[in-house]
């Protein structure tokens, strides 16, 4: 596998999730939320963080698709954080998604291949995204996770032995939440 460089002009705090996480990563804490889907020039330089400038086109139809993506993938993430499997609601959002693609399997020169198919080539990325996430699921609900700093809304896929990572990143809000403790320590 090909490890992926960030576009230099995406300026998200958190780059090189999977997939479907750096989908929910176009999102983070501000006031107001910021947005990194917020027009197509920005989903141009999403697609170019996550090596898929090549096969989809940022357009006005790819941007109204990927933004449906994220809005499922994020109600399917709270439904597996907060009762640890997806909801009927969830289920359908990621069907709906996935009803526009498939994966195709044909015969190569040393045996099977894949190639991912799409309706509409706006749905390419969205799909991924969608396809992704069940990927994830698979590998264990428990380690999709969003940051348990009450002021951060990034998401992560913990990778740690136990499973127990907390933070999407502790130089920042694991290390935060540790300045808080000691503050109220040192006030008591």
């Amino acid at each position: 596998m090909t490890e992926l460089m960030p576009d230099p002009r995406d300026h998200r705090p958190l780059i090189g999730e999977p997939l479907a996480l750096d989908l929910l990563n176009t999102r983070w804490a501000g006031t107001p939320v910021n947005d990194a889907l917020a027009d197509v020039e920005q989903y141009g330089i999403w697609l170019s963080s996550n090596g898929l400038t090549g096969r989809c086109a940022a357009d006005d139809a790819g941007l109204t698709a990927i933004r449906q993506t994220r809005e499922a993938i994020l109600l399917a993430a709270q439904d597996v954080r907060g009762q640890g499997e997806l909801g009927a609601e969830a289920r359908d959002g990621l069907d709906a998604v996935l009803a526009h693609g498939r994966i195709r399997r044909t015969a190569g020169p040393t045996g099977a291949e894949e190639r991912v198919e799409t309706d509409r080539p706006e749905w390419l990325a969205p799909w991924l995204a969608a396809d992704d996430f069940l990927g994830l699921l698979a590998q264990g609900v428990h380690r999709v996770k969003q940051c348990a700093h009450e002021a951060c809304i990034l998401h992560f896929f913990d990778t740690s032995q136990n499973g127990r990572r907390r933070w999407c990143r502790m130089a920042v809000c694991g290390n935060r939440a540790k300045a808080a403790r000691h503050y109220v320590k040192a006030r008591g």
